[in-house]
């Protein structure tokens, strides 16, 4: 006579499950991970079908001593994980029904292992995004303080990768600061539509036994129970939507990695990286290499890979649930783990970038950036815009024939372009003076710049 292979679906069924298959359909492995997720809903799950009276007090203390038990074997690592009971949940059920005996066999009353791995993801993923959003605030503070500091540091502006306007160093940083900003205000908003319970759903449509889904919701953190049972044993949008924030998150640290390769470069030579998070080469002893920017830079396309998969694995796919829904784990444990990871690499080193203040001056001198200083100069002297932006564009012309920059031309120089320039022209063609003038909320001054970062502080603070 044939064994099913597994004693919590095994019944109907006359041959044991082939040993290829049951490895191929197996979970375990990587969603052993929720291990203190689906005790935390077994908990509650308990606690409720003993006020409920489908247990009894008893009974229930029981379940919840010997799942405190299996979670302390599973973190000292006394507990054997078997692929031939599926997944994390079955694992659990069956060594809490060894330790306890049939009494463990009750705890699955009133739920399926739909509702139940929807719940635990969503809790697993409601913790993961309270981790992920800690670290986005240490880079942010790390950011706001460096930024700070370096308020008056003068460095080029680029549009095209090409010399634009002078700005701060200061000033860049808090660009990145509001990137990382409305990255956490996405989490954030994720996080609400996470936080809702389909435990209670069943396999598709809910349970005859008299649950209480409030109680466990609250029990669980959660905001609210869900409202229809086909939806939320088979709704992954969240996790979409998670691993959509995700993208976005690695997009802005590949944009930050892209100009720290870049001004770590010989050629630029803005900044310093510490060398803890740079390595060598195996040939060329000269080499310190910007490894953690540019892994980081290279993770992005992994993450926008598990977007699309996630899009793809839910498109086509009929209520309620599905074993599709299994490839969704992996996907998104892996989006966790390098979205993580990349966030507390930048937040350990941001702090310690060094700018290298000379070298950024003297290339902010280069490519006649306070062009568009000396065209606003001309429009307050009384000429058109359109007039002042070929008169200028005709000094640069000039600049470049003679390898001058505006500001290091005469008056007598300049005053052939226009004699409505005087020689008060040279307080706008500084760098300083170029920065300065833009004293206006959100602009490069560098009183504008502390006063943002006092805000992006304070704004920090409250979370």
């Amino acid at each position: 006579m044939s064994q099913p292979t597994n004693s919590a679906w095994g019944g109907r069924f006359s041959e044991a499950t082939d040993a290829f298959v049951q490895r191929f359909t197996a979970s375990v492995e990587f969603d052993q991970r929720m291990y203190a997720q689906d005790i935390q809903g077994s908990i509650a799950h308990a606690t409720m079908l003993a006020k409920v009276g489908v247990l009894t007090d008893a009974e229930r203390d029981d379940i919840i001593k010997g799942l405190g038990e299996i979670k302390a074997d599973i973190e000292a690592g006394n507990f054997e994980w078997s692929i031939a009971l599926e997944d994390v949940h079955m694992n659990i059920e069956a060594a809490l029904t060894a330790k306890i005996g049939i009494t463990g066999k009750k705890l699955h009353t009133g739920r399926s292992r739909n509702d139940q791995v929807a719940t635990d993801i969503r809790l697993y993923l409601r913790d993961e995004i309270d981790h992920m959003s800690a670290e986005i605030t240490r880079l942010q503070t790390g950011l706001i303080e460096l930024a700070t500091k370096e308020a008056d540091t003068i460095m080029p502006g680029f549009t095209h990768l090409q010399t634009a306007q002078p700005v701060t160093f200061g000033h860049h940083l808090l660009a990145w600061n509001e990137m990382l900003e409305r990255d956490f205000a996405r989490l954030q908003d994720c996080r609400k539509r996470t936080n809702v319970m389909p435990l209670g759903a069943a396999a598709l449509a809910g349970t005859t036994y008299p649950i209480d889904r409030a109680m466990t919701a609250e029990l669980l953190g959660f905001d609210a129970p869900t409202e229809n049972s086909l939806d939320s044993v088979s709704d992954r949008d969240f996790a979409i939507e998670f691993t959509a924030a995700c993208a976005t998150i690695m997009m802005h640290l590949s944009r930050f990695s892209e100009e720290l390769v870049l001004w770590a470069s010989a050629q630029f030579n803005f900044i310093d990286l510490p060398d803890r998070f740079c390595t060598g080469s195996s040939i060329m002893p000269q080499k310190k290499n910007p490894d953690v920017p540019e892994l980081v830079r290279g993770k992005a396309g992994r993450i926008f890979g598990h977007l699309i998969g996630l899009l793809t694995l839910m498109k086509s796919q009929p209520l309620a649930y599905n074993k599709d829904n299994q490839e969704d784990k992996e996907p998104l444990f892996d989006t966790i783990d390098n979205v993580g990871g990349s966030l507390r690499a930048f937040a350990d080193m941001m702090p310690f970038v060094v700018s290298k203040k000379e070298v950024m001056r003297e290339a902010a001198l280069r490519g006649f950036s306070t062009a568009t200083d000396l065209a606003d100069y001309l429009v307050r002297k009384g000429v058109a815009f359109r007039d002042s932006h070929e008169i200028v564009g005709s000094a640069v012309g000039y600049g470049v024939k003679t390898g001058k920059d505006l500001g290091e031309m005469s008056l007598e120089e300049l005053q052939q372009f226009g004699d409505m320039i005087t020689d008060d022209v040279f307080e706008v063609l500084t760098l300083e003076g170029s920065v300065s003038a833009r004293d206006h909320l959100g602009g490069t001054a560098p009183n504008q710049v502390r006063a943002a970062a006092k805000r992006a502080a304070e704004k920090i603070a409250k979370r």
